[in-house]
C-alpha cells in the first residue's frame, strides 16, 4: 500500500513507527468479532501516520461497524455508536452479556438449512438477536450487510461450511469493551461527548462512486451527499473544541471539495479486499483527513 500526498508516493514501511509500538501490547488482545464491507483493517499498519503525534484522551468512533480501528487501538476509554441498532445492540450484548450470548451461538449450525432458517427468524430477546447477527454476519455471503426495503436482512449463505466461530476472541473482545461507551443513533450525536485532545474516527458510508466501486448501501438508504456535508460541518466543530479527527472517504474530488478544512489530505492506495470468488479485484484509491499531523 502506497500514501500520496502533495503528488508524492511514499512507501509506508519508511515511516516512524514508534507511535504504533505504543499499541502494540494491547493490539495482542481483541480482534474485531464482525465481518464488515468497508471495514478498515487494511488501515491498520499505516494509521499511526495519521494519529495525533502528542497523543489523544478519549475516542470516539460514531460509524462503528466491524470495529477494525477500535480493537487496534483499544483506548483507555471510548465512545462508539452507529445508526444500524442490530449492531449496536450486539456490541452492548458481547460487553455485557458474553456467556449467554456464547451459549446461544453454539446452539446454531453453519449449515444452508439452519442458514436460511436463523435468517428468517427475529427473537424477543436482546442476547438471542446478537447471536443471530453474529450466525449470519459470519456464515453470510462475503459477510455483507444488507436489508431489503422491509429492513429484512436477505443475504444469502456463504457456503463457509468449515468456518467455526472465535469464541475466545470474543470474549477478549469483550473484555475491551469493557471501558467504552455504547450507543446507537446518529453519527452527530457524538459530538456532546468530545472534548479537548480527544481523537474522532470517521469512517461514513461512501456515497459517491470511486474506482468503479459503486455504492455503499446502509441502514435501507444511501448517505447522501447531504449527510456529507452535515459530517464536515461537525468536523468544524471537533476543530472548534481542539480535538483531532481522521476521516477516510471515496478519492473524489466532490469529498476533497466538501471535507476540505485546510488540513492534511493523503491519498491512499490498496487492493480490494471486498469480493466473493468471481468478483473483480484491483486498486482502489481512498483519501485520508485530518488535522492531527
Amino acid at each position: 500500500m502506497n500514501i500520496k500526498s502533495n503528488n508524492n508516493f511514499v512507501d509506508i514501511n519508511t515511516k516512524n513507527t514508534v507511535q504504533a509500538d505504543l499499541f502494540r501490547k494491547k493490539n495482542d488482545s481483541a480482534f474485531p468479532f464482525l465481518r464488515w464491507a468497508g471495514g478498515k483493517r487494511w488501515l491498520k499498519k499505516s494509521l499511526h501516520n495519521y494519529l495525533p503525534k502528542e497523543g489523544f484522551k478519549t475516542y470516539h468512533e460514531p460509524f462503528i461497524g466491524g470495529g477494525s480501528i477500535l480493537f487496534h487501538l483499544q483506548p483507555e476509554t471510548a465512545y462508539i455508536s452507529d445508526l444500524n441498532e442490530d449492531l449496536i445492540n450486539t456490541y452492548q450484548v458481547v460487553k455485557n452479556d458474553i456467556d449467554l450470548l456464547i451459549s446461544h451461538l453454539k446452539q446454531f449450525k453453519n449449515t444452508k438449512e439452519n442458514y436460511y432458517k436463523i435468517r428468517a427468524t427475529r427473537f424477543n430477546d436482546e442476547i438471542q438477536e446478537a447471536a443471530r447477527f453474529i450466525y449470519l454476519n459470519s456464515t453470510s455471503y462475503n459477510g455483507i450487510y444488507r436489508v431489503n426495503l422491509k429492513g429484512e436482512y436477505n443475504v444469502p449463505y456463504g457456503k463457509r461450511p468449515s468456518f467455526q466461530l472465535d469464541y475466545e476472541n470474543l470474549f477478549n473482545a469483550s473484555k475491551a469493551l469493557s471501558n467504552v461507551h455504547i450507543s446507537s443513533g446518529d453519527f452527530y450525536n457524538c459530538i456532546k461527548n468530545v472534548q479537548k485532545d480527544d481523537l474522532v474516527f470517521l469512517d461514513p458510508p461512501y456515497t459517491v462512486t470511486h474506482n468503479n466501486n459503486g455504492f455503499f448501501h446502509y441502514n435501507q438508504k444511501i448517505f447522501k451527499i447531504e449527510e456529507q456535508n452535515r459530517l464536515s460541518k461537525m468536523i468544524g466543530e471537533i476543530k472548534k473544541l481542539g480535538a483531532y479527527y481522521i476521516l477516510t472517504n471515496a478519492a473524489h474530488q466532490k469529498i476533497r471539495e466538501i471535507f476540505d478544512h485546510g488540513d492534511s489530505i493523503f491519498e491512499v492506495s490498496r487492493n480490494s479486499s471486498i469480493g466473493g470468488r468471481n468478483a473483480k479485484r484491483g486498486k482502489f484509491s481512498e483519501l485520508i483527513f485530518t488535522n492531527g499531523v
